[in-house]
């Protein structure tokens, strides 16, 4: 294979890996959050349990997360130096600003989170979380502005083929930045909710019927039923913005080889480059012409139109549509889920069953997202600016070809036993005894009562000793 080829490979191996924890630990961050006000309110033990046992999850994938994203950042000097060369001078101040901000405040307050209970004062416990979760927040603010400039660039201008801001408010709120980010966090709560759910229902199949998890499970079902109509709604915004400022990428995804007036929604095909024709095609039409412009017969522009520059059709074509297809069946499991928790306070074993296989849908569906999302701007890397090929390292391909498969194994490796690490620490939580509310309270209260008995007795008897 070519350089270039086995570059955007690992450079897709590697944040595919990389944003499987930061979709998790954004969103479950703000869980911990509700978990911990839900106690401080309630002064019930079961939502402190709750939260001690995520928080755990949470430390795991958090520091996967960061782990991973150190090497994120060594490819832009060892894979694509050409990046930085053009682009360093918006690039750079925009990942700056994310240490600065972000990660400031999740290293600042991440060691009071996890190691505080009990040796701080509880409000200061429960701001360190939320201003962890603010940070992790802000952290997906800074990464995806500069995605997103790289998608819509504005506010910027070349001198000498080098890129200069020019207009710091425009480089990070560039158009497709709010459709973006709100799509990412909502992605990010989907697939938190979805693994808490999960997580609950399988300590529940092995057993655990303790308060704790039941609590979980009804947190996390009801969160998503909330969020995917959200999130579905947010998409066609999306869809919109991105058929205004990248329509060859909309072309793409919807199969539309030639301009037309009326575009039908092509359900399943095969699309075939060559003969520019979608085989074995199953259509409704007019319907992708109603969804993208509102109008029946709205024009849709076609892949003709932007000949040499626009990109691959069946990655585009397949990847939407899995992401949409595993979207539709969140939505079906989050809502019959929800009604059982809510009208009969009961999940049945195929429905449990059912939440444990679609723990990680939420990875899936970001990842095919993401798929379409970057493999939307080729043959550009930055839209207009730079193109991938003339970015990428000159080294040998087969020293890339190397350090790929290197990183295949260790990534392969560290999810195998994060995986593992998650579902044993859910077996060892089956064990754990439930707290007894009303038992703690009544020996509370008899040790308060034994206090003042002695203190009584104590009383009695310095008198007498005086």
């Amino acid at each position: 294979m070519e350089t270039e080829i086995l570059s955007r490979i690992q450079f897709a191996a590697n944040i595919s890996f990389h944003i499987l924890f930061p979709t998790i630990s954004i969103a479950l961050v703000w869980f911990l959050s509700y978990f911990k006000i839900r106690h401080d309110i309630s002064g019930h033990p079961v939502w402190m349990r709750i939260y001690r046992f995520w928080v755990k999850i949470f430390a795991l994938t958090f520091a996967v997360g960061v782990v991973s994203g150190i090497t994120m950042s060594f490819q832009f000097g060892t894979n694509w130096p050409g990046f930085m060369e053009t682009v360093g001078n918006i690039a750079g101040p925009l990942l700056g600003y994310e240490v600065l901000t972000a990660f400031f405040l999740e290293a600042s307050f991440l060691g009071v989170m996890l190691f505080g209970i009990g040796r701080v004062a509880n409000w200061v416990h429960t701001a360190s979380t939320l201003l962890v979760a603010f940070g992790t927040s802000m952290s997906a603010f800074w990464i995806l502005s500069l995605n997103s400039w790289m998608h819509t660039p504005q506010g910027y201008e070349m001198i000498d083929g080098v890129a200069h801001a020019v207009d710091w408010w425009a480089i990070i709120f560039n158009p497709s930045l709010p459709y973006r980010l709100t799509h990412m966090l909502l992605a990010s709560g989907l697939t938190a909710a979805f693994l808490i759910s999960g997580i609950s229902a399988y300590r529940i199949l092995r057993g655990d019927n303790k308060l704790g998890p039941r609590l979980a499970l009804k947190t996390g079902v009801t969160v998503a039923a909330v969020l995917i109509p959200i999130q579905i709604f947010v998409g066609d915004l999306h869809g919109l913005n991105t058929l205004e400022h990248q329509p060859q990428k909309i072309a793409a995804v919807e199969a539309v080889w030639h301009t037309e007036q009326g575009a039908p929604l092509v359900l399943f095909a095969w699309p075939d480059e060559k003969t520019q024709e979608n085989l074995y095609s199953i259509e409704i039409p007019k319907l992708a012409s109603l969804i993208l412009t509102h109008d029946l017969n709205g024009e849709i522009k076609g892949l003709n139109e932007f000949v040499g520059d626009h990109p691959p059709v069946k990655p585009l074509f397949f990847g939407f549509r899995i992401m949409v297809a595993i979207g539709t069946l969140m939505l079906l499991v989050s809502w019959v889920a929800a009604w059982f928790v809510w009208r009969r306070d009961f999940v049945p074993a195929w429905a449990l069953k059912v939440l444990v296989a679609m723990t990680f849908s939420g990875w899936l569906a970001t990842l095919a997202g993401w798929y379409v999302t970057e493999i939307g701007r080729q043959p550009w890397l930055v839209t207009g600016i730079l193109k991938t090929s003339d970015a990428v390292t000159q080294i040998p391909a087969s020293n890339v070809g190397m350090s790929l498969a290197m990183y295949l194994i260790v990534y392969a490796v560290l999810l195998f036993f994060y995986l593992q690490t998650i579902f044993y620490m859910s077996r060892k939580s089956v064990l754990v005894e439930e707290f007894d509310l009303e038992k703690l309270q009544s020996e509370e209260r008899q040790s308060e009562q034994d206090e003042e008995k002695n203190d009584e007795k104590n009383s009695k008897a310095g008198g007498v000793d005086a």
